[in-house]
């Protein structure tokens, strides 16, 4: 069993009775009322999700002088620098941009810093390398919001700065020329959740006019979706709708960078969902900036060469094999420092000549296992360490590091995740500091708990045609979770190892109705039951399609003997 506790939400049988009634899918109306939809007129409106959930751009901050001063540069001609941060948010928000300005006639350079020599956000090197190419005019996505110093500077040779960001405002903000940003502390917008590359989208929504609505998603959906996804915003309401329609985009195959790497991935012959997005084509996308080579990234977004396609998505491909394996050893070397057994404190740890650029992976990777914030900071030969965040939906992060700001160089992020840099002798002040914080938030230990819509008492609900509406509600992300449910008392028909021992195919059978079943990660000499044991199983539903037969298979979450007396 992983999780220590099983947490069901339930639902309200008459408002599911209710929404059924009023012609929704059986098992959409009962995840949906488990989810607190219970208005029919709501459920409607969230499954129809139209142009009506977009906002008027011009409700976001500083749009007004941000659109004038792009538009003069347009009309002067002038030389313009996107500069954007090296994560698929950044990347997509810079690709966006820089193609939408170059549409428009613009000399436009796009500028990624590198994540080892420059780190994130903007930077006095970078500023004096764009003036001397004849910058005139910067616009930041996905960053900038914490750069007061680098607007400051860019000023003072001349250069005008437009900031389009989405993360959290320190109490000082740059004085940029403007600073597009719903998460601003004056906005109005309805949306503060959008991406780094939902506002950069917006931006050119704007300038393009309510008439180019239309066109803009129509040539940039598919960016707005991947970076959208990628970044685990909300993808409710607005993003849910950019969302929606940008899959539709990337699975119309217009994009020859984006068709070579699915190919490359082995998953071009089906439809592409959100799970294919941030399972399959954004790690690939982010091995560059992980692996410093930020540029293979953009070039594959950008070209329109199918053959040079194929070579960059190749080479990514193989970046990300080097990613997994620096990963793998990374989070073994943690697990023998910490001897498997966290003392209830965040997961902070640090050494010399770990790869910062998957530090952020195997933090989220801690915070999976031990259900704590984790931080990994690697130091440098000159004693600065940088440092990768995550935390859980209990504990915001970004409050934390506000707590420690005096001991930190710099810091920016949001409640979720975060980048640090600190300098190596003031991670033990820190780590104290930190953690003292958060038991003043926790006053309850954290356990694994897992939270499960609904617990299936007639399996027949789960029948291939209800299980396959399902897709109604895609796309799934933060927000919008897969529908993660569990069947209590199902008896366990048969195991067998699969994929060299590490994963456990089975199958589990209740009222007749019987289910294949797939554990990954959990090989079947780790688990508690046998077969001819009555279980507990809680999964996710996937629609199985082998040699042209489809049926409805469970991906198992967690596993358990099945106790009468436990919820």
């Amino acid at each position: 069993m992983k999780f220590d506790i099983w947490e069901v939400v339930g639902y309200d049988r008459d408002a599911a009775v209710a929404l059924c009634r009023d012609g929704l899918n059986p098992l959409i109306a009962v995840l949906l009322a488990a989810r607190g939809i219970t208005d029919p007129a709501r459920a409607h409106a969230f499954l129809k999700c139209d142009e009506t959930c977009l906002h008027d751009p011009f409700a976001l901050p500083d749009m007004d002088p941000a659109v004038r001063r792009i538009r003069r540069a347009v009309q002067d001609g002038e030389h313009v620098a996107v500069y954007g941060d090296y994560d698929v948010d950044g990347m997509t928000s810079s690709c966006l941009m820089a193609d939408y300005l170059r549409r428009e006639g613009l000399t436009c350079e796009i500028y990624i810093p590198g994540r080892f020599d420059e780190g994130y956000g903007m930077n006095t090197g970078a500023i004096d390398a764009l003036h001397q190419q004849g910058v005139t005019l910067i616009v930041t996505v996905d960053c900038g919001i914490t750069d007061c110093d680098e607007v400051a500077y860019a000023a003072s040779l001349g250069i005008d700065v437009i900031i389009t960001d989405h993360h959290e405002c320190k109490q000082t903000l740059p004085e940029a020329l403007a600073i597009v940003n719903p998460k601003r502390p004056e906005s109005a917008y309805p949306n503060p959740a959008l991406a780094g590359v939902g506002v950069a989208f917006k931006v050119v929504c704007a300038l393009a006019g309510p008439e180019g609505t239309e066109q803009m998603l129509d040539r940039y959906g598919d960016l707005v979706a991947i970076g959208t996804i990628a970044d685990v915003v909300s993808v409710l309401g607005e993003n849910r709708f950019l969302v929606r329609r940008g899959l539709a985009v990337l699975n119309a195959r217009r994009r020859p960078g984006l068709t070579s790497l699915l190919m490359e991935a082995g998953i071009e012959n089906r439809e592409i969902k959100s799970s294919d997005v941030g399972f399959g084509i954004a790690p690939r996308l982010n091995a560059a900036g992980r692996m410093g080579r930020t540029s293979l990234t953009v070039d594959l977004l950008m070209t329109e060469d199918p053959c040079r396609a194929d070579l960059y998505a190749a080479e990514l491909c193989n970046l990300n094999h080097q990613r997994k394996e620096l990963v793998t050893e990374i989070y073994d070397q943690v697990l023998e420092m910490i001897h498997d057994r966290p003392d209830g404190n965040p997961v902070i740890l640090h050494k010399r000549g770990w790869y910062q650029g998957v530090l952020g992976i195997v933090s989220s990777r801690l915070v999976d296992r031990y259900f704590l914030p984790c931080i990994m900071i690697t130091v440098d030969e000159n004693g600065v360490g940088r440092g990768s965040c995550r935390s859980l939906g209990y504990f915001n992060l970004y409050e934390a590091l506000n707590d420690c700001a005096d001991l930190l160089e710099n810091y920016g992020g949001h409640e979720m995740a975060a980048g640090i840099t600190i300098k190596e002798e003031n991670i033990p002040e820190f780590r104290r500091r930190f953690n003292a914080f958060y038991h003043r938030k926790v006053s309850i230990p954290s356990v694994p708990r897992l939270i499960l819509d609904f617990e299936v008492i007639k399996p027949r609900l789960l029948r291939l045609e209800n299980v396959t509406a399902l897709d109604e509600l895609e796309p799934f992300g933060n927000g919008n979770q897969q529908p993660r449910l569990c069947m209590m008392g199902a008896f366990l028909n048969y195991m067998t190892p699969v994929g060299g021992g590490q994963h456990t195919r089975m199958r589990v059978t209740k009222c007749g109705e019987s289910f294949d079943c797939i554990f990954f990660s959990a090989p079947m000499q780790t688990l508690s039951v046998r077969p001819g044991d009555i279980v507990d199983v809680a999964f996710e539903l996937y629609i199985n399609n082998f040699r042209g037969r489809r049926s409805v298979q469970f991906v198992v979450t967690d596993l358990r003997p099945h106790d009468p007396g436990k919820a």
